[in-house]
């Protein structure tokens, strides 16, 4: 698909209203289609300041790549949908991309890659009401408990209330939970079998009602420890991507952790972004439908 900069720009200067009106046309779709499994396309990192990619620093910043690139990838059979901001939905809206898709606002984008306040997590991005008015299908948001960092306590009470507001209107949310550090300033998330195992039971239990609460989760350090680490909660869950590294070899490596936890009861699918929009070798078709055979 070839995408001009110039006619996007003209709808959104001129014709504002043309974004709404293409959310209220959109054809929408169960979250959980004939297939039983999920397979979602995620683009919500550059709101966060996050644009690298391997060794390039600035891969995510070139907006009319990044939707060529999902626009193909959501043009592959198998392919559910997409988790983005309201920026790049909206586009794809613009596109008519999401017709028959599902469409997840990404709601909290506060907690900046490398600030101060990282952990302090605001929820900057889609509301619930949102989200609702948009008739997009489901939410999602990010958990980081730094137990040294008295932020994620904020981000805890602010996510609860995002859950309850989101299980009143019947969305869906997707709750992606870590317990991370300060390393050299960095924030690092655990990886290890109990840290997830705690982040998960964290997680579950957050607000006033976990009706439409699913997890979206790590593969741990050692993939066949996911068995047990999934035991900790009856919630549905999703695996998340990450990243993966630089090589091919990673690449690959990644797979084979996601083949082997996707048989587990409570997993139902894949959110990916990075590895598969900008692959370590290959196209971005060949990534996403290695994926997508996966399931």
């Amino acid at each position: 698909m070839s995408i001009s900069v110039s006619d996007l720009v003209t709808v959104r200067s001129r014709h504002p209203e043309a974004i709404a009106e293409a959310a209220a046309r959109r054809v929408r779709r169960p979250l959980i289609g004939d297939s039983g499994r999920l397979m979602i396309v995620a683009a919500d990192h550059p709101a966060r300041g996050s644009l690298a990619v391997g060794g390039h620093k600035l891969a995510m910043a070139n907006r009319v790549d990044l939707l060529e690139r999902l626009c193909m990838a959501l043009s592959r059979p198998g392919v559910d949908g997409v988790l983005a901001t309201a920026d790049i939905l909206e586009d794809l809206l613009l596109l008519g991309a999401l017709d028959g898709k599902v469409v997840m606002g990404s709601m909290n984008r506060g907690g900046l890659a490398g600030a101060s306040f990282e952990l302090d997590d605001r929820f900057t991005g889609h509301r619930p009401q949102d989200i609702e008015r948009l008739r997009f299908d489901a939410g999602k948001l990010l958990l980081r408990i730094d137990y040294e960092d008295a932020g994620s306590l904020t981000t805890m009470v602010t996510t609860a209330r995002a859950i309850d507001d989101m299980a009143e209107r019947r969305l869906p949310v997707f709750v992606e939970p870590f317990i991370s550090r300060r390393t050299g300033g960095k924030v690092v998330n655990d990886l290890s079998a109990e840290a997830v195992t705690k982040s998960i039971a964290i997680a579950s239990g957050l607000a006033g009602t976990s009706a439409y609460t699913w997890l979206k989760v790590p593969v741990t350090e050692d993939a066949d420890e996911m068995a047990a680490v999934m035991e900790t909660s009856t919630l549905p869950a999703v695996l998340l991507g990450g990243d993966v590294g630089k090589s091919p070899q990673d690449q690959e490596e990644a797979y084979e952790k996601w083949r082997k936890a996707l048989g587990l009861p409570t997993v139902q699918g894949l959110v990916v972004g990075r590895s598969l929009l900008y692959p370590a070798e290959g196209s971005v078709e060949t990534a996403v439908d290695t994926a997508v055979g996966l399931l």
